[in-house]
């Protein structure tokens, strides 16, 4: 068989870090042209590109809020118009804020769901019409096992993690009709910068109780990933796969 995602065009938010990162690699080398998003490193957005044209891909890389409606409205159509369509749309982007729920502040709360939640309109929205169009799409949403389990996470991420998985459930059944495919992943604990923020105590709680007794690997996640936007996976729709090495909860 040949590579997963040969000739696809893909869109991966957040990917100049952590799992964002990751999915560029991957997917690049089973065969997609990239183009991704990221916030403020372009030293680290560069390594990325560089990465993704090893695989002898074309990669294209934006320094652009995902919470910036009119900025991501023109990004996607400066990438349709390079690529000429776009296949796969991975909403990975998202942040966390160590909070405890009696001392959050207003400001904090708007933060976290207006990068985690709003923006999944403002990407996903130019993106879907263009795969209404095309009659195909794949749309792959990553959510967090905090918006399913109790987990000591802040209120905030955990509310917003648990929207994605609304917004996944009600778009795949959406989409189906088009040939516009929607899942998403349920991550656990994996080693990025937002696992970093997590107390050390529920770290090695995690990893007693974990089957793999470790954090993920982004490129773990990845690899998944790229099966679950691939062509093999042709019938799994509105699905919330969880990625989590087997946490016993």
């Amino acid at each position: 068989m040949g590579l997963l995602l040969e000739g696809k065009k893909a869109i991966i938010t957040g990917g100049s870090r952590g799992i964002g990162r990751a999915l560029c690699e991957v997917f690049a080398r089973e065969g997609a042209d990239i183009a991704f998003n990221y916030h403020s490193r372009d030293e680290a957005a560069q390594e990325v590109l560089e990465k993704i044209r090893s695989h002898g891909r074309k990669g294209l890389a934006y320094k652009v809020s995902i919470t910036d409606r009119p900025a991501i409205n023109k990004m996607v159509r400066e990438i349709h118009h390079e690529f000429g369509r776009i296949d796969i749309l991975v909403n990975n982007a998202a942040i966390n804020r160590a909070d405890n729920f009696a001392t959050m502040t207003e400001q904090a709360w708007h933060h976290v769901i207006d990068t985690n939640v709003h923006s999944l309109f403002n990407v996903t929205k130019p993106i879907y019409k263009h795969m209404l169009r095309q009659r195909s799409g794949n749309i792959l949403n990553i959510t967090s096992i905090g918006a399913i389990r109790s987990m000591p996470t802040a209120v905030h991420y955990a509310t917003s993690k648990a929207a994605v998985i609304g917004f996944t459930k009600c778009l795949a059944r959406e989409g189906a009709q088009f040939n516009v495919v929607v899942n998403a992943i349920a991550a656990g604990i994996f080693d990025t910068e937002l696992a970093e923020m997590l107390p050390d105590r529920l770290l090695e709680m995690h990893n007693f109780w974990v089957a793999k007794a470790r954090s993920g690997k982004p490129e773990e996640l990845a690899e998944y990933a790229a099966f679950m936007v691939s062509e093999r996976n042709s019938y799994m729709i509105g699905e919330v796969v969880t990625v989590d090495g087997g946490s016993i909860t």
